[in-house]
């Protein structure tokens, strides 16, 4: 029993960073998906999106494979419309509502193109105080709740960067 706690210890530190992104992306954003959730592997942390395809797919791949573990929260109760990258899914049945719990489970929100329900995660986000960072996305002036940022990212890596030094 001490050493399945430990495990669990050992994720309970790591860093959850929340993708942000479109179900019917460009090929540009897709690929910037992919390459954030690789990043957010590599850092060793946890990334948490919606669960589907599209975007969602292609960040959740990317972090699938460079070892990363992915948290799907699916709008649905069917398990298996989650994207097969998807670790654990977390079935809500919420529809959109779900993009509360997305942004919930996160401690930073990375924002890669989207659209309306991007938008509507990254509003919730600056709600919540978590840091936020966008790229090839939505953009706003000011700062969130307890002066936590909404940065523009150049690239994948800097959109990581960036939610983990303001995590710090």
């Amino acid at each position: 029993m001490k050493e399945k706690a430990r495990k669990l210890d050992g994720l309970r530190g790591r860093k959850v960073i929340a993708v942000c992104c479109a179900a019917t992306p460009s090929k540009e954003e897709a690929k910037l998906a992919y390459e954030v959730g690789a990043e957010i592997a590599k850092r060793g942390a946890v990334l948490v999106c919606g669960g589907l395809g599209g975007s969602m797919e292609a960040a959740s791949k990317g972090a699938h494979e460079h070892g990363g573990l992915t948290i799907g929260i699916i709008p649905f109760y069917e398990k298996e419309t989650a994207n097969p990258h998807i670790d654990i899914v977390i079935p809500t049945g919420l529809g959109h509502a779900r993009n509360n719990i997305v942004v919930a489970s996160a401690d930073g929100v990375i924002g890669v193109g989207g659209s309306w329900g991007t938008l509507s995660e990254l509003a919730i986000a600056v709600k919540m105080g978590k840091p936020v960072a966008v790229l090839k996305g939505w953009s706003v002036d000011g700062s969130s709740k307890d002066g936590k940022d909404f940065a523009v990212a150049e690239t994948p890596e800097d959109a990581v960067e960036i939610i983990l030094r303001m995590l710090n």
